[in-house]
Order: C-alpha cells, then sequence, then structure tokens
C-alpha cells in the first residue's frame, strides 16, 4: 500500500514524499456545459461562464479552417509568432519579448505564480475575486492574504492591500474589471498603488474582460507597463473573442519579467488551431465592436428589468451582473435552470447568497428576463 511515506533500512524516522499544500482548502468548480445538461426538451440559454453569445471571431474561425488539414504537424515550438503579433496590435508601445503567451490567461497566470510564489511566500487578493489567485498560489506553498473588498459596492481597500505587504509578499493580485462583481478599480487608486509597492512586489492585474469597460476613470495596466514598472497585465481570447473553447491568453509586462517568467514556458506550449485564431483574431475589429455594443445595449435593458423586479445587483464594467435574489443562491439556479437559463452562483468566488448572469444576445436576455418575471411572482 502506498502511503506517500519512505523508510530506508537503518532509518527511524518516515520521510513524506508528498507537498501537503498541493490538496488545497479550496477547489475551482467551473460552471456546467451544455454536453452536461440532459433530457431537456427546451432550449437552453447558458448564461453562466461569460462566454460571448454572438459566436466566435469570423477571422479567428477562418483561420482554424485553414489549418484544419494541419494537425499532424506539431505547432510552432515557441508562440513568437503571437508575440510579434501583439505587439503590432499594440501598435508598438510594447515589443514583441514583452509578452507571455499561453494555453488560456488562467495557464499565463500560473506562469507567473509559479515564477514569483514558492513556500512561505505571500500573496495578497481581495475578494470576491477569481478563485484561480488563490488556488494556484497555495498549490506553490504561498501564503494567500485575503483583503476583501469594501461593501456594499466592492470597492477596493487601498490602505489595507499597502498595509499587508511584507518583505515575504511577492504578488499583489488586482482584477478590473473584476470577476464576479463587475467592479472596476479607477485609474488613481490604481496610481496609489503602483507608486507605493516596493520593488520585491509584482502588481498582477487581470484586465480579460477591459474591452466592455466604459468608465471615464477606468486604466489598463499598459499604462504602467509602459512607465517600466513592475505591473503585468493579463488577457483572454475567450471573452470578448468568443475563443473560449481554444483557450488562448498573454500577458504583458517589462521585458525583464517577461524573460524571467517565459523560463518556465515548455515547447510547443500552445497547440496549432490556438495559434492561428489568436493571431487572426487580434484585426477582428469588426467583431468586437460588435460584441461591445451589444453587451452596452443589453445590459440597459436588464438593468430596467432588475429594477422592475426588485432584483437587487450590481452595475457592471464587465460583460454580466452580479445579483443577490431573496431566495437561496442555489434554489435559484435551479428555478432559472427549470425555465431555460444557466446562471451562477459564486459562493466559492467570495460571494455568498450572490449569482453572477452573463449578458447574452437579445434573445437570450428577453428569456433571462421571463424566467425571472416567473419565478419571482
Amino acid at each position: 500500500m502506498t502511503t506517500g511515506f519512505t523508510k530506508r533500512k537503518g532509518m527511524e524516522k518516515e520521510i513524506n514524499i508528498y507537498k501537503p499544500y498541493l490538496k488545497v482548502s479550496v477547489e475551482y468548480k467551473g460552471g456546467k456545459t451544455l454536453n452536461e445538461i440532459q433530457n431537456i426538451d427546451k432550449p437552453i440559454y447558458k448564461l453562466s461562464s461569460n462566454e460571448n453569445l454572438l459566436g466566435s471571431s469570423p477571422l479567428a474561425l477562418a483561420a482554424i479552417m485553414g489549418n484544419i488539414e494541419n494537425l499532424n504537424s506539431y505547432p510552432d515550438r515557441t508562440p513568437q509568432r503571437l508575440q510579434n503579433k501583439l505587439s503590432e496590435f499594440y501598435q508598438g508601445e510594447l515589443s514583441p519579448n514583452q509578452f507571455i503567451c499561453g494555453p488560456s490567461g488562467s495557464e499565463v497566470l500560473e506562469l507567473i505564480i509559479r515564477a514569483f510564489m514558492g513556500e512561505g511566500l505571500e500573496c495578497l487578493i481581495s475578494n470576491p475575486a477569481f478563485l484561480v489567485y488563490q488556488m494556484f498560489s497555495e498549490k506553490q506553498g504561498g501564503i494567500v492574504k485575503d483583503i476583501p473588498l469594501k461593501e456594499p459596492d466592492f470597492g477596493l481597500d487601498v490602505d489595507g492591500l499597502l498595509n499587508a505587504i511584507t518583505d515575504k509578499t511577492r504578488i499583489l493580485f488586482l482584477t478590473s474589471p473584476n470577476n464576479p462583481t463587475g467592479s472596476y478599480i479607477p485609474e488613481k487608486e490604481l496610481d496609489r498603488i503602483v507608486d507605493s509597492v516596493p520593488d520585491h512586489v509584482i502588481v498582477v492585474i487581470d484586465e480579460v474582460y477591459f474591452q466592455f469597460a466604459d468608465a471615464h476613470d477606468f486604466c489598463r495596466p499598459l499604462k504602467y507597463v509602459k512607465q517600466g514598472k513592475n505591473v503585468v497585465g493579463i488577457n483572454s481570447f475567450s471573452k470578448a473573442y468568443g475563443l473560449a473553447g481554444l483557450r488562448m491568453g498573454y500577458a504583458y509586462t517589462t521585458e525583464k519579467i517577461a524573460d524571467y517568467v517565459r523560463q518556465l514556458s515548455k515547447p510547443f506550449l500552445v497547440n496549432l488551431l490556438g495559434l492561428e485564431a489568436a493571431i487572426a483574431a487580434l484585426d477582428d475589429d469588426q467583431f468586437i465592436q460588435e460584441t461591445v455594443e451589444l453587451v452596452q445595449k443589453e445590459k440597459q435593458k436588464i438593468y430596467n428589468a432588475f429594477d422592475r423586479l426588485k432584483l437587487h445587483y450590481w452595475k457592471t464594467q464587465g460583460n454580466f451582473i452580479l445579483t443577490k435574489p431573496k431566495m437561496d443562491a442555489s434554489d435559484f439556479e435551479d428555478k432559472m435552470f427549470q425555465e431555460g437559463i444557466m446562471v451562477r452562483p459564486v459562493a466559492n468566488f467570495g460571494a455568498p447568497g450572490c449569482v453572477r448572469i452573463t449578458i447574452g444576445t437579445a434573445e437570450a436576455n428577453d428569456a433571462m428576463i421571463a424566467a425571472l418575471e416567473t419565478i419571482m411572482k
């Protein structure tokens, strides 16, 4: 029987060969996929995973079809061509060597965490937030300090974060726009944080929903990276570009940090179709514009409906809306599903009692509102 311990002849002490922190206290549980739904005889609208209900970038789809017969060949050994395209996409403000590419924004986050976190080192998060910051950091043996967002509007506790930094702190995780709250960090607050953190702290800003932000003082990490600050911006092709199934993402930062993190990257890390689709998608301005316009228009309709139905919610800078129904969140999820709508309770993100609803197409949103009218009678 395997015990996880070894004992050599003549040795009295058993040695544990397993790292205890790999069994972390939190587990990421994704929303159900449509393939998991069976025996349903009505249309189902999946508003639980913040996907793009318009579909995928047409330019990306064309690139996929153009390479479908090349699957017998290995992809590029490195994503250098995507790095070059990203530099062009950012109009030369960043060099190709400032990008880190990988199979999803989450995987890029894990590369960064592996690069800077370790046993006894600390990172700071602000819940409610994307669970992988905590999960991946703990799997490296790191100590996670949670400085919660402030109620009632999920503002960032800037003083709390800055006061929590010690000589063991390595990463400060920020998200703007934030999943699942839809809140953002105003530019003045970001300025203060970036200007105040010591040099041994990397500020990682997850901005995968940035295309949907329309606040006048919304600020991207690009500003600070161009200044040479120890800042990393995290991005994904899963949301606005509609490529969630391909799992493509990237980060940008200083050349020094990027060169360091890329040492952890494996050969052939990015698959062929994902690489070609991402490169093509960066040229699809029309699809992004259509996607953003849809979300901005539809969220106003949803706000109006929520107000009429007296459903508590928070206004959003993303393509989703956080709500707090008067019934139990799991019951709300079940009742909505019975009406053909998939939504996402987010207690495991640090928002107990709350439910996140993706902003979909006009048809999907109308169906969602009709479902709410039924279950809230």
